[in-house]
């Protein structure tokens, strides 16, 4: 049976496939495994807002747990304050984390006025079972960077109550 063209070109992407999946699995053994950033919410300061949107300086504490650095391009997060949507931020900020480093980031975020009467509700509702102390969730991303977005997520509790 004579070898056609189309034939040919059929058989080489059949070799070349699994070619290109042991070579792209190869690359990725070769990058550095990666521990998650650890991010804490380490401050929450009113800033002034407009009509039924409040602002917020949000300050997060980013710890880089590897012995390599991490360059990031942008960062992107959701807060929930005992367990419901409280706020969201983004920003530009780019940097390196230098290995086992750490820095604070102050992002603004811009929280609905119904996320607060939610909030105030809540806190209503269960009375001062938690004190001045509430739970928080933060979720988010580092942004870009050589290897990629690192992905991160922390429990916590906020203090609401100044100096304490």
């Amino acid at each position: 049976m004579p070898v056609t063209p189309c034939s040919r070109r059929a058989g080489l992407r059949r070799l070349m496939l699994p070619a290109l999946a042991a070579g792209l699995s190869g690359c990725a053994a070769l990058l550095p495994h990666r521990d998650p950033p650890k991010v804490e919410l380490v401050g929450l300061e009113s800033l002034p807002g407009e009509g039924l949107e409040l602002r917020f300086l949000v300050k997060l504490r980013v710890q880089n747990p590897n012995d390599i650095d991490i360059s990031y391009d942008g960062l992107s997060f959701d807060v929930e304050l005992r367990d419901a949507p409280f706020a969201s931020g983004v920003s530009a900020a780019r940097g390196t984390l230098p290995r086992f480093g750490e820095t604070t980031l102050a992002v603004p975020v811009s929280v609905s006025g119904l996320s607060m009467v939610r909030q105030l509700l809540g806190l209503a509702r269960h009375g001062d079972e938690a004190g001045p102390r509430l739970p928080y969730v933060l979720r988010g991303k580092l942004g870009g960077g050589l290897l990629g977005t690192l992905r991160f997520e922390s429990r916590g509790e906020v203090n609401l109550r100044r100096g304490s």
